[in-house]
């Protein structure tokens, strides 16, 4: 109870009609990664082992293959609009947006892929919430990584253009191989391995 009346660790209150994109980069005493999602902060929870090793995973290893002129990065935020600021776990963007060590976001237009590894508590957000602000935000692509028994399986949608909605493009277990928005053939067995491919 003394936590929660300690004015440090109280909750925000947010003003009439929510937070905005701004409010991320001045509201003090945040959690790491903070999101915001229609005006409303979202706070993530302890990162499992397995999130963290997919998002290793995909961080070092799309860095190769990436042609030139574009940047991976790992849980950045990007501006959708005024109310929104989602952090995927991995972006590969546009090299010259990334121009200053200072800066804290990406305009959403500059993202080529974005990837998120499905957490207990962002089933929905990931699954539903995020893929429709991604592509309404004309990001070409979306990649959702879960946890099938230990296991990495990868989702790949693709926006289509005329209804600017994604469309399932493949589920991929073992192995992941596309060929938009680049060559990308990766062993996802690499991921869980070394660890028994517990949950």
């Amino acid at each position: 109870m003394g936590a929660l009346m300690n004015p440090e660790h109280s909750w925000p209150i947010p003003p009439p009609g929510g937070w905005t994109a701004d409010d991320l980069d001045t509201l003090p005493n945040l959690p790491p990664h903070t999101e915001l999602i229609d005006g409303s902060l979202v706070f993530v929870s302890p990162q499992t082992l397995f999130h963290s090793t997919v998002v290793d995973f995909f961080n070092w290893h799309l860095r190769p293959l990436v042609p030139e002129g574009l940047e991976v990065l790992r849980e950045f935020t990007i501006d959708i609009d005024r109310r929104n600021r989602p952090e995927p776990d991995v972006i590969v963007c546009r090299e010259d947006v990334v121009t200053d060590l200072a800066q804290t976001r990406l305009p959403a237009e500059a993202v080529l892929l974005a990837i998120e590894v499905v957490s207990p508590e962002s089933i929905d957000c990931d699954r539903e919430t995020k893929p429709v602000k991604y592509a309404r935000a004309g990001i070409p692509h979306y990649w959702r990584v879960e946890n099938t028994d230990g296991r990495a399986v990868v989702y790949v949608f693709e926006r289509e253009p005329v209804s600017r909605a994604y469309v399932a493009s493949g589920i991929f277990h073992d192995r992941l191989k596309v060929s938009v928005p680049f060559t990308v053939d990766l062993d996802l067995t690499a991921i869980t391995t070394k660890r028994g491919r517990r949950r």
